[in-house]
């Protein structure tokens, strides 16, 4: 399920495939952060059709994300409000560090981090979640088992909860002759494929009125973040030395940061009207999202 876009976008710009619930994450990462701040489902709900959302797509995406824990209900006497969950809210903050650290590595020490794992065939699922987390790292696969990223990583923080720490070897190094850099960054990445989505977010975005068929700057900013993200996710911020002299990141990350700053005021006015701001009074209680309609 995608969110739709809402302007004709030029012909050398695929549309951002960028999903609902991703911007609803937006929304809470950035409006409802502080403690005790929550939505009603109508106001949550509004904020999604106000991004191209259609209603009925909206209410199952909230629904969705209450069932799995990523949103709680509570009551507030006879209010109902939804806030992000409490791992939500850490994961939030991670990574909206992550998204928002500079993907134009300018100060690389030479060193690599290697990471080698063997997680026996029986496990699929943590294996899965495993290379998940390590590309959202920015580590590239070398080899079959063997990973590698451009900066130091906390690995024991990234693997957190997985339950592999006794399969991984890792450790910090520089390239010997006669491998060289350039080598093994062309082996272990794509570059021309992360380099496409910067030209389509910049075809997009570097524009005097970006997103002009969008209704306000909420709906502009909360695409914006969802789609730089997106991107963030994909770049394994490699050492700028190595990379094309014409590397659409640095122009991006500029785009990125003007935009964010000049829709903040507006979208952050706008969410004000909609935010809730309560001290968990201690009769209130989560809701049973089991027995409860969507």
């Amino acid at each position: 399920m995608t969110a739709v876009p809402l302007e004709p976008l030029p012909e050398d710009a695929a549309p951002p495939v960028i999903r609902p619930q991703l911007l609803v994450l937006m929304f809470c990462g950035v409006h409802l952060a502080a403690p005790g701040s929550a939505v009603s489902t109508a106001s949550l709900v509004d904020v999604l059709t106000r991004a191209g959302v259609g209603e009925h797509a909206a209410r199952s995406t909230v629904a969705r994300m209450l069932r799995r824990g990523s949103l709680e209900r509570r009551r507030i006497g006879k209010h109902s409000v939804l806030s992000p969950g409490a791992h939500i809210r850490s994961t939030l903050q991670e990574g909206g560090e992550r998204a928002w650290r500079s993907p134009v590595n300018r100060t690389w020490d030479g060193q690599w981090t290697l990471l080698g794992f063997s997680v026996p065939e029986s496990r699929r699922g943590d294996r899965h979640l495993l290379r998940s987390r390590l590309q959202w790292a920015g580590f590239g696969l070398l080899q079959n088992g063997l990973w590698l990223a451009a900066r130091e990583v906390d690995v024991t923080a990234l693997v957190d909860r997985l339950d592999v720490l006794d399969h991984l070897k890792v450790f910090r190094a520089r390239v010997a002759a006669p491998t060289e850099v350039a080598e093994l960054i062309a082996d272990a990445w794509d570059l021309d494929t992360v380099a496409r989505g910067y030209r389509d977010f910049l075809a997009r975005w570097d524009r005097p009125d970006p997103l002009a068929g969008a209704p306000d700057d909420l709906a502009r900013q909360l695409w914006l973040l969802s789609e730089w993200t997106t991107l963030a996710r994909s770049d394994p911020g490699l050492p700028v030395e190595y990379l094309p002299s014409d590397w659409p990141a640095v122009r991006a990350e500029h785009v990125a940061l003007r935009l964010r700053a000049r829709f903040e005021p507006r979208a952050r006015a706008l969410a004000a009207a909609l935010v809730e701001h309560h001290r968990r009074p201690v009769h209130s209680r989560p809701v049973d999202v089991r027995h409860e309609s969507e």
